[in-house]
């Protein structure tokens, strides 16, 4: 028999493997300083362009304000409790009210982290005779929830709606004989190359099958459609999306998250989320924070406009340049490379340490073997004068990676 230990091994893992090179510098890096566009990486000022504080209320004044005073009013351990037992409180019914109105819903309920809500959102709505549909580019906390599901679970090509009809085909047929239901999830905007969930096309298969839609709209809430209520706004179909998942730790700038739906969904998950049921309340402060965000989300639309216009520039700019920023729609902003894993090391080195640039670097396994991705997030309190130093640097180190420079350079990370 084994000791349970010999297989906790970190280099046996897809990441872990590379810790020992990449710890601190590509992994758990450490930004320091004010939260915005200009932090301090080991050392040194950058340009930060990592954090998803799209709207760029992390350090707006007001936030700043209301969180101090929060925690000067309340503490950080009010309320104590779970909510079902002991937690609940008129400020966080008003922030459920004020969420379920902006995103067109009847209710919403609030989460204390959006990975662990949404698969304890999964858990709730589905039992062993139900079938999940979902993306194949889902992110990792509906990859899990699904993995917990003890039915049936069917994965479609990413957006590819033939593909999503051929699964509700065997869904449906898995469905009749367990006498289930279906579930399909899918994301409103999709965090790593930004493009956005087919929500029409989706929802206009409920004409021919019997399911119900989980959208994951992370990115989207505050940044996408006329009043930033997400991606189902700009598409047309909020009152067709059966069950919204939202957080707070992007546009928000804070900690947790909610899901709406009707009120009687609503209700039913109040009294069946495992993750809220057995955890403590999200403490006052944070509930206080988030209601005076949405505030700014919803009152102050020249954030959203002007993080829509680093967006533009941005992107564009990149365009111009000839690089390849794939099929993005959001803010969210890859850029794609041709180029083995020592390249896009150098290359990113060589932004961080001889530009002043930081942004995350995404290699295989999570794109094909030979791509090299860098994502770039923009936000509201960017510049265009940041934009157009960027775009030089991008201009520059794009013609050192096609000329070879990158394939000699063994500096290692120090």
């Amino acid at each position: 028999m084994k000791d349970l230990f010999d297989k906790l091994n970190i280099n046996n893992t897809p990441l872990g493997q590379y810790a020992k090179e990449a710890h601190g510098y590509f992994a758990f890096p450490k930004l320091e300083g004010e939260i915005g566009p200009r932090m301090n990486f080991r050392g040194k000022e950058v340009l930060n362009w990592s954090l998803n504080n799209y709207i760029g209320l992390a350090n707006h004044p007001e936030v700043r304000e209301a969180d101090a005073q929060a925690a000067k009013d309340w503490g950080l351990a009010y309320p104590m409790g779970a909510r079902m037992m002991s937690g609940q409180t008129s400020m966080h019914e008003k922030l459920e009210e004020e969420l379920a109105k902006f995103v067109g819903k009847e209710d919403a309920f609030l989460l204390n982290y959006g990975y662990q809500g949404m698969v304890s959102i999964i858990d709730t709505v589905v039992d062993r005779n139900d079938v999940i549909v979902y993306d194949s580019e889902s992110h990792a906390c509906i990859l899990d929830g699904s993995r917990l599901h003890m039915g049936k679970r069917f994965v479609f090509q990413h957006n590819d709606m033939d593909n999503l009809r051929k699964q509700l085909e065997r869904a449906t047929k898995n469905a009749e004989k367990t006498n289930g239901g279906i579930l399909v999830i899918t994301e409103g905007v999709f965090g790593m190359a930004g493009d956005l969930g087919n929500l029409k096309d989706i929802v206009a298969l409920k004409k021919e099958f019997n399911f119900r839609i989980l959208v994951d709209d992370a990115h989207g809430f505050g940044t996408m459609g006329k009043t930033g209520a997400g991606v189902a706004e700009f598409m047309g179909v909020s009152d067709d999306i059966d069950i919204l998942f939202g957080t707070f730790a992007k546009s928000m700038a804070g900690i947790g998250g909610f899901v709406a739906s009707n009120e009687e969904i609503v209700q039913y998950m109040r009294y069946n989320l495992r993750s809220q049921i057995f955890a403590k309340a999200l403490p006052m402060p944070m509930v206080v924070g988030a209601l005076k965000r949405l505030e700014l989300l919803q009152n102050k639309p020249e954030l959203r406009e002007k993080l829509w216009a680093v967006v533009h520039k941005l992107q564009s700019g990149l365009k111009e340049l000839g690089l390849n920023i794939g099929v993005t729609a959001s803010p969210v902003t890859p850029v794609f490379l041709e180029g083995k894993p020592q390249e896009a090391i150098s290359l990113t080195m060589d932004l961080r340490e001889n530009y002043n640039i930081f942004c995350s670097i995404v290699a295989y396994p999570v794109v094909p073997k030979g791509v090299i991705m860098l994502r770039l997030i923009p936000t509201a309190v960017h510049t265009l004068e940041d934009v157009d130093y960027t775009l030089n640097a991008f201009a520059e180190v794009a013609k050192k990676l096609e000329a070879g420079t990158y394939v000699s350079d063994k500096e290692a990370i120090v």
